[in-house]
């Protein structure tokens, strides 16, 4: 079992903990199997702050557990980063990086950053968990997302990453897997991993490009320096893959997925699938344009030419209140 006190793993007979010699529980049953040594290492490190329940997934960087915050009875999410990416130094400082710029922003559609902790060999953060899933989740469960839908959730991420923007923070990193939602159905952008901001020197050496080519800006692919308009473009492809069920260019490598991303241009959405509404094909055309200027110039010109496009729908009103609600927010957030 984990001792309560410190979070040392001890074979089911032992009355005292090995590490802080405090008296164990007694147990009904003797469990099956020894966890494995991540999930032993960052139950030492947490302590009795949280208790770890199970693994979510992981990813190439960090694996993302299910918890609860013991004092506060909340449950949260813990991200961990790889145990050999916490030794390289210049990983974990952009991973420690990612709770930093997410925790200088607060909004209702930002997953917000609770904690951040750092030991020897463990390196996390904690979020609120959202129960709602992802919509890589949503696009993989229904194949695509119904125009309506896909719209109101792209104005949420893009007054988000508006108000992101405004302060300095370019997400680089904007995908389905990152857009999650509460149990109401509001959308909320996580992982400000590979971020960039003007409060932060660079970490990595101009001309290397970061993110996931599927969802790259040309600018961003050929590793030149990107302003918001990146984001706007990642949502162009957010908004293209919600739609038709995938995203415009793929390829066999990385390579190729970023060149047809410089130098490619897709086919609109209405012209993949008769039931995408010609005005919102429109509109994501605009945002995948290959010139910066040519996209929309904020997240709020983005939001509210969908708002506009909204209010052209049969039976869109609850879209519409989640949309104009994200895009009142602005009112609310006092420029830096």
């Amino acid at each position: 079992m984990f001792c309560p006190q410190c979070g040392t793993w001890n074979r089911a007979s032992s009355a005292v903990c090995v590490r802080c010699t405090d008296t164990l529980p007694e147990l009904e049953r003797t469990p099956f199997e020894r966890p494995d040594e991540e999930l032993t290492r960052l139950r030492r490190a947490t302590g009795n702050r949280y208790r770890v329940i199970r693994r979510l997934g992981g990813g190439g960087m960090a694996d993302v557990y299910l918890a609860e915050q013991m004092h506060l009875a909340r449950r949260v999410v813990i991200k961990v980063l790889h145990p050999h990416l916490a030794r390289d130094p210049e990983v974990a400082e952009r991973f420690r990086r990612e709770a930093e710029a997410a925790a200088k922003l607060v909004h209702p559609h930002i997953c917000a950053i609770l904690d951040y902790g750092a030991t020897q060999d463990v390196v996390f953060t904690v979020m609120p968990f959202l129960e709602g899933g992802s919509l890589a989740d949503m696009i993989q469960r229904a194949r695509f997302v119904d125009p309506v839908r896909s719209a109101a959730v792209a104005s949420q991420v893009a007054c988000a990453l508006d108000y992101a923007h405004r302060r300095g923070v370019i997400h680089r990193d904007v995908k389905p897997d990152n857009v999650l939602f509460d149990e109401d159905g509001n959308a909320a952008l996580t992982d400000f991993g590979i971020a960039t901001a003007r409060f932060h020197g660079r970490l990595t050496a101009s001309g290397r490009a970061m993110g996931t080519p599927h969802y790259m800006s040309p600018e961003q692919a050929m590793g030149k320096l990107v302003d918001g308009r990146s984001d706007i473009y990642a949502i162009g492809i957010l908004l293209y893959e919600s739609l038709v069920g995938f995203p415009p260019f793929d390829g066999a490598d990385a390579f190729s997925v970023s060149y047809k991303q410089v130098h490619e241009a897709p086919a609109a959405p209405a012209e993949v699938s008769a039931r995408i509404p010609a005005a919102l094909s429109e509109i994501v055309m605009r945002c995948l344009s290959k010139a910066p200027d040519a996209r929309y110039a904020r997240g709020y010109d983005l939001a509210d030419a969908l708002i506009a496009f909204l209010k052209g729908m049969p039976d869109a009103a609850p879209a519409i209140r989640s949309a104009s609600t994200a895009r009142r927010s602005a009112n609310l957030s006092p420029r830096p």
